[in-house]
């Protein structure tokens, strides 16, 4: 015979204005990643040659796959939290809907989770690309300098 567990997990409760400035914060954080993203694929292609010239090219485009990944992943992400941010509705409608009030914050906690997740790795090839590319920098310098 199988028992419900009736135990309910704590869970902090936020207004619906945190929610949604949490949700608008999470919008603006994710622009200005796809910015960023814009200016590291544009210097990527800058250096492209010099990165060729260095033998870093095998280094390189592990990380620049990342990142393509990473731009993929921002935009089903970014989608997510503005489809979120529609439904935030449910919480200030002043109808008692316990169930789909519930789902909304799990949603929100995912999606926090998630937003996490997602700048952890592009942190990680934000900077693996700038150290790939001040290294191939600094290289093209001492060339230019023996020469």
């Amino acid at each position: 015979m199988e028992t419900k567990s009736n135990k309910r997990k704590f869970r902090e409760w936020f207004s619906a204005d945190e929610l949604h400035e949490e949700s608008k914060k999470w919008s603006s954080e994710l622009k200005f990643a796809r910015d960023e993203q814009k200016f590291l694929n544009q210097m990527v292609k800058d250096y492209t040659l010099d990165i060729i010239d260095s033998d870093m090219f095998k280094t390189v485009q592990p990380v620049v796959e990342s990142l393509n990944k990473l731009e993929t992943d921002l935009v089903d992400l970014f989608k997510k939290i503005q489809l979120h941010e529609n439904q935030l509705q449910i919480m200030v409608d002043e109808v008692n809907q316990e169930k789909m009030e519930e789902a909304y914050l799990d949603t929100h906690n995912d999606l926090g989770k998630e937003m996490e997740d997602y700048f952890v790795k592009y942190r990680d090839s934000k900077t693996k690309i700038f150290n790939i590319v001040s290294n191939v920098i600094k290289r093209k310098k001492q060339k230019r300098l023996l020469n």
